[in-house]
């Protein structure tokens, strides 16, 4: 017969591992000894280090599994009373008392309170049909909606605050790292994600699947990318060597030092500029002004056409250079650069042109490196005859000064962010590229296009803000020469010492300026791996994305049913006429929409993948080659489509990257890999709860298409007036009263002060959050077959309706912590509102939220309906 009893425990094994030898030759000549005899002996033996430990961890178990039985105890009374419970009561108490025989007693005792306001279902809900499903007990189910309680401040009302109902207790269990500015949900999906390609660049059996020639090539050139920038003690060991490399040969062709034929009367003062600005920019390096390729969308959003812009700058924005305490630190940053690749350090590197293995191995890329490829004088010599400045310091600190004057003309010429993000009719002016050339000659455009296209020199450009172009002119005639080649020298270090040693002065330097403008605490670093992960990810993302995807990505979002049921509401907004509703209806339709990762590069095809990334080096002791041309390649990859046509194929993110977005010359949106995940989104999740989270990416994306700058592109992606003169004066006021409900919140600066968001800046954001309501809207109308199918359970010891968790869901994803200098750098620079108003100023919008959680009339989200700003019509 077979025995099918339990196979005994190891404490149970007939050569037990605790014995007294004494104890056993006594029983031998006695009777069988009694249980209790045999407890009362082995209480009484002499505990050994392994008793000890062992006695440790029985009473840690025994601990850990009585507070889970009390929990899920108290969580099952709970859900069983508040199913038949409308008004409010005491709290419930559970005791739960576990007994380990001869070896401790634990007693763990979980209190739930009621508090008020607490959310309850309708009676009406409960008796419907369509309600009642059994409720999920697994362990999925179980840890799903214990995070969700976990993030929970009950004592928040939801009708008066809530963004901190939803996250309170996710804020208080996730107090802000010392070395982080911010962080939220995003950030901490973003580190899961890179651990998952830490993995993979760490443990060589962890893709044994993934067995191509090209294949190998590409993880080599991660595994060596990443290893480069893990070698603390090599990068420590180079100091500035490498960074020296770069500015020597910015300070050697800005001097004039190649060969260059032109007539005499062509010479000036920035003789050497245009080759200077090339090669940074060649490198990713941004200096004066910017080139994008991107479609033309007043003639063919499809054709890749030049764009010129203005640059980015030193600070964040152009507000920090007129506040005295961040231009004092700013100066101070530069003045520590400029002494860290002062001249003096030149003796201690090679020379730029007597090329090192570090820049052989560049020599592959294209422009070559270094550049001019014509070479240039090699003796290392000086205007001043190759000596040092007398006086370093009080010369660094001049030119510093100086230099931050520079930039801060160059900031006060640019175009406000909140036109140049918000307004594309404004930013669109086609011209002969003879008016570029002729309005800003001290740049020798024919040399500087033959550096990134020289079988095309373009006749067309499209200047986002002409009169930027003038005004730099100006900015540059009033400068002397010595003070632009600081500017360009300082830009360079700034943006490339991140990549040195930590112990160099060039890092230490422009860290100290990190920590200004986020807040992160003075000397905090965070994990280099992670560090390092990210790099990867930036420089070989696609190359990442086709491990990550392998092991990560589901296949499935619900995108679909969002312009559903966007395009079904399009009938019913009081602002938009039938002629317009039609042609929106079909931009909606025409929407392209990609998930998970792009076909261009393939990232099902490796060839694709190791051609992209051809010459990228991956070598694993030159990490900051390694970024370099990295830079170099996306640079020249860009630069080789002008005057083609847009790869339809092709993304702007890497698919691990946790995030979305709608490109409105394309017209299409791209939801990467690494977002579908929670708690964001997971298949198996509960509809309402997956509509509220993913669902209001996928409907703020489709949302982007008809904002205050999407309206404006046709569903072919042309810039062109496609609404009538009504419907657009319908939208515009719609726009005027989202600017003003949200330039009307503010933040704490952190020293005292007040700064208010720009809703200007925040509007084409703001509007892409109203898009939550079509969200709703999907998931009601799918929810009777959604239930049939079961996709509609309910999770236990949440006592809030689906209609409350679809919202819950959707604040949970914006929890945030942010220093206030960090949060004041978003409010100057970032498109998005910060996270708690893009919460409670969306939901006080949208009725059916009021609804959900019986907000009285007179609550702070439930403003009467000539103060909401409604875009997408009522229920």
């Amino acid at each position: 017969m077979t025995d099918w009893s339990p196979r005994p425990s190891t404490d149970q094994e007939t050569a037990p591992l605790l014995r007294d030898p004494d104890a056993d030759e006594d029983n031998a000549e006695n009777e069988e000894p009694t249980m209790m005899d045999r407890i009362n002996s082995v209480a009484q033996e002499p505990l050994t280090p392994l008793t000890k430990v062992l006695l440790v961890i029985a009473l840690i178990l025994l601990l850990l599994s009585s507070v889970f039985i009390g929990l899920f105890a108290g969580v099952q009374h709970k859900l069983n009373v508040e199913r038949g419970r409308h008004n409010e009561e005491p709290p419930s108490t559970i005791s739960v008392t576990l007994t380990a025989t001869a070896t401790a007693t634990s007693t763990s005792i979980a209190t739930t309170t009621a508090s008020s306001p607490s959310p309850t279902r309708k009676p009406e809900e409960a008796n419907s049909p369509y309600y009642h499903l059994p409720v999920c007990l697994t362990g999925d189910c179980i840890m799903l909606a214990a995070s969700i309680l976990s993030s929970l401040d009950t004592k928040q009302d939801p009708c008066e605050n809530f963004y901190e109902f939803a996250n309170g207790g996710w804020l208080r269990a996730h107090p802000l790292p010392a070395d982080k500015g911010s962080f939220g949900n995003f950030e901490a999906l973003a580190q899961d994600n890179e651990h998952v390609i830490q993995r993979i660049l760490e443990d060589k059996t962890s893709t044994s699947s993934f067995i191509t020639s090209y294949d190998d090539q590409i993880l080599a050139k991660l595994r060596g990318f990443y290893t480069s920038c893990m070698n603390e003690s090599y990068l420590d060991e180079r100091g500035h060597e490498p960074l020296m490399v770069v500015v020597n040969n910015i300070r050697q062709m800005f001097r004039g030092k190649q060969v260059v034929i032109r007539e005499e009367n062509e010479r000036n003062k920035f003789e050497g500029m245009t080759n200077a600005l090339a090669y940074m920019h060649s490198r990713g390096l941004g200096a004066l002004f910017s080139f994008d390729i991107e479609g033309d969308v007043g003639v063919d959003p499809n054709l890749l056409v030049l764009w010129f812009s203005q640059p980015s700058l030193g600070l964040p924005s152009k507000e920090y250079y007129e506040e005295d305490d961040i231009r004092a630190v700013y100066q101070n940053v530069l003045e520590q650069l400029l002494l860290a690749v002062s001249e003096e350090d030149e003796q201690k590197v090679q020379r730029p042109f007597k090329a090192s293995p570090a820049l052989v191995q560049q020599s592959s890329i294209w422009p070559p490196w270094p550049w001019p490829p014509w070479g240039g004088d090699d003796d290392g010599d000086n205007d001043d005859g190759g000596k040092p400045p007398r006086n370093a310091t009080k010369r660094a600190h001049e030119l510093a000064k100086e230099v931050v004057n520079f930039e801060t003309q160059i900031a006060r010429a640019s175009l406000d962010l909140d036109i140049l993000y918000q307004d594309p009719i404004a930013t669109y002016n086609p011209v002969p590229i003879s008016n570029l050339t002729s309005a800003l000659p001290q740049i020798h455009f024919n040399e500087y296009f033959s550096t990134f296209a020289p079988r095309t020199y373009p006749d067309r450009v499209i200047i986002t803000y002409p009169p930027y172009i003038h005004s730099l002119s100006e900015i540059l005639n009033s400068t002397s020469a010595d003070v632009v080649e600081a500017y360009l020298v300082v830009r360079a270090a700034l943006q490339l010492s991140p990549y040195l040693g930590m112990g160099t002065e060039a890092w230490q330097a422009q860290r100290t300026l990190v920590e200004t403008l986020s807040g992160i605490s003075k000397g905090a670093v965070g994990d280099r791996a992670e560090y390092c992960v990210g790099q990867v990810e930036e420089a070989l993302g696609f190359a990442a994305g086709r491990y990550f995807v392998n092991e990560t990505f589901s296949g499935e979002s619900k995108e679909k049913d969002i312009v559903k049921s966007f395009r079904k509401s399009l009938k019913s907004i009081d602002w938009m006429d039938n002629q317009s509703a039609k042609a929106a209806s079909d931009k909606a339709q025409a929407i392209r929409v990609k998930v998970g990762y792009p076909l261009s590069p393939d990232t099902t095809n490796p060839a694709s993948i190791a051609f992209y990334y051809a010459k990228v080096s991956g070598n694993e002791n030159t990490f900051f080659e390694n970024v370099l041309s990295a830079s170099a390649n996306n640079e020249i990859r860009s630069w080789l489509q002008l005057g083609k046509q847009r790869d339809v194929n092709a993304w702007e993110m890497y698919p691990s990257m946790v995030n979305a977005y709608f490109n409105p010359p394309a017209n299409e949106i791209v939801f990467p890999a690494g977002i579908l995940q929670p708690p964001f989104f997971k298949k198996d999740w509960p509809a309402y709860i997956s509509y509220g989270a993913f669902g209001h990416v996928a409907s703020h994306e489709l949302t982007h298409a008809f904002d205050s700058a999407g309206r404006l592109y046709n569903p072919q992606g042309k810039l062109e007036q496609w609404w009538t003169n009504q419907t657009s004066d319908g939208f515009q006021a719609k726009q005027d009263c989202i600017i003003k409900q949200f330039s009307a919140y503010s933040i704490d600066d952190g020293k005292g002060g007040r700064v208010y968001i720009n809703g200007n800046l925040t509007s084409g954001e703001n509007i892409g959050d109203t898009g939550l309501i079509q969200a709703y809207r999907a998931w009601k109308s799918q929810y009777h077959s959604s239930h049939d199918a079961g996709n509609e359970y309910l999770l236990p010891g949440l006592p809030y309706t689906r209609e409350q968790l679809f919202f819950i869901s959707f604040a949970r994803v914006w929890a945030r912590s942010m220093k206030p200098a960090a949060a004041v750098q978003r409010i100057r620079t970032d498109p998005h509102s910060p996270s708690k108003f893009r919460v409670d100023g969306t939901v006080s919008n949208i009725p059916e939220f009021a609804e959900a959680f019986k907000c009285p009339s007179n609550a702070k989200l439930n403003p009467p309906p000539e103060k909401q700003c409604v875009f997408w019509g009522r229920s």
